[in-house]
């Protein structure tokens, strides 16, 4: 048995503190000020020693701080405060935080000022919506997100500013879907830690992302209220995008943006129809999130695999994995609509068919998981690799990925009676060596469109008669 297995299974309720430790948690964080205890380690549910909890406390709070939300002019994210929490989350020692801290600061852009009297502004939508999706307001609606949790509460202002199902909170949940999912990933980690200051700042990052799936998102959730046929399995959904040849081979390897540029420049009605048929009913909201979790990590996976290359996850699917504890949060979260929930869910299943097209749709197969052989032939538990991750120089997708892999089959196995789930037993263990192996080799760390032949070229290749890949890997991408 792993040693990860019992704390796990305390899962569904991880995010219930008793009410003496919520009541203390809330006295010390706030919309200003982040206070990470020993007790507070998200959905992996270990107990923390101080020293970690508080250097993980010292640099975020320095994050916030100090660093702006994009660390270039291209809209790359920032990511220190979602790697110090993952590492924390999952054990790491203070100084490993640290050191993920330090190989990450040195790029990061500096806060901007805020803009007088652009905040007071921001509480009138007719005013607010001439600064929406621009960076150079990130300070000001950071602030104004601040002072409105000041005043609410985190919990009321995300059912105020997101779940509210008026124009501004529908302007707001568009954009939260905006840049692979990175506004949704920042919220992910103020909800699951409790901590207001991070809540501010996944809404002011929404804010400052651009609608380009507005029509996407409205348009495919209205055509699915007049879809006659019951919402087929995710998988067999995939399936779909895959036979679809249109789709299929819509994105192309010099589009800019794969999504808009590709599959919804030149396969609209195709992609419409497809993710129309995504309908979850509120009594399969539990159900149906697993199912999402399973999916988007058997699609990843498999994808991760080429003939005669090293194993490379897809940076975008990556980012479809790593998101996914978001959802077991917010299903915990008993003030929110179980109605906003299950539209939340929707939406990020239309997006996991559209991304999976936009990479050229890699092939779907468990063989290629279920053969692989690990690095490490004495194939141990979880916990014996979270010392490669931990040490691993990374950006934070690693260990965000590791982390969300691991959480997922918790949520997954309750179902191990459904014909969705592909990945059982040890299928799980060699995906956490899987990943570990993939972010350790030589090479790029990640490969941008698996499906597309092209973006495996600068992959080292396999050594011949290599024991660390799937001996039925030719036979799969036939």
């Amino acid at each position: 048995m792993s040693s990860i297995t019992l704390p796990l299974r305390a899962i569904r309720s991880s995010l219930r503190f008793n009410p003496l430790i919520r009541k203390n948690l809330a006295s010390m964080a706030t919309a200003h000020t982040i206070q990470i205890t020993t007790d507070n380690t998200g959905l992996w549910q270990i107990h923390q020693d101080e020293s970690a909890a508080k250097k993980a406390t010292e640099l975020l709070q320095a994050d916030l701080e100090r660093h702006h939300v994009y660390f270039n002019h291209d809209g790359f994210h920032n990511h220190i405060s979602h790697h110090i929490l993952s590492l924390y989350g999952t054990g790491a020692t203070a100084e490993q935080i640290k050191k993920g801290y330090v190989e990450n600061e040195s790029y990061q852009r500096p806060t901007m000022k805020t803009h007088e009297k652009v905040i007071e502004e921001l509480k009138d939508w007719d005013t607010a919506k001439s600064r929406v999706g621009k960076e150079q307001y990130y300070p000001d609606f950071l602030a104004f997100f601040q002072s409105e949790i000041d005043k609410l509460g985190w919990e009321k202002v995300l059912r105020k500013y997101m779940f509210n199902g008026d124009e501004r909170s529908e302007d707001m949940l568009i954009r939260m879907f905006a840049g692979i999912l990175h506004p949704l990933i920042q919220l992910m980690y103020g909800v699951e830690w409790k901590q207001p200051a991070i809540v501010a700042m996944g809404l002011a990052q929404a804010a400052v992302h651009q609608d380009n799936l507005r029509k996407f998102l409205l348009t495919a959730e209205e055509a699915s209220k007049s879809s006659p046929t019951p919402m087929p399995s995710i998988m067999g959904l995939l399936e779909e995008v895959k036979s679809n040849e249109k789709l299929a081979k819509a994105a192309k390897l010099e589009d800019g943006n794969k999504i808009r540029d590709g599959v919804f420049a030149r396969a609209w009605d195709e992609a419409i129809e497809i993710t129309s048929r995504v309908k979850v009913k509120p009594e399969e909201l539990d159900e149906k999130t697993a199912e999402m979790y399973h999916t988007s990590i058997f699609e990843g996976a498999s994808a991760a695999f080429h003939p005669g290359k090293q194993p490379k996850f897809d940076f975008f699917l990556m980012h479809h994995i790593n998101v996914n504890p978001i959802f077991m949060a917010i299903n915990d979260q008993d003030w929110i609509p179980i109605e906003s929930k299950v539209r939340l869910l929707e939406w990020k299943i239309r997006m996991d068919l559209v991304q999976y097209a936009a990479r050229a749709c890699p092939p779907l197969s468990i063989d290629s998981i279920t053969s692989y052989v690990p690095k490490d032939k004495n194939m141990g538990p979880t916990n014996e690799q979270l010392s490669r991750i931990h040490v691993l120089e990374d950006d934070g997708h690693a260990i965000k990925l590791f982390r969300a892999v691991n959480l997922g089959q918790k949520v997954v196995e309750k179902y191990n009676d459904k014909d969705w789930v592909k990945i059982k037993g040890d299928s799980w263990t060699k995906l956490s060596h899987l990943v570990v192996d993939s972010v350790e080799s030589s090479g790029p760390r990640w490969v941008r469109g698996a499906g597309e032949p092209a973006a495996w070229q600068d992959v080292p290749d396999l050594p011949e008669a290599d024991e660390g890949i799937s001996d039925k890997l030719d036979q799969v991408h036939l």
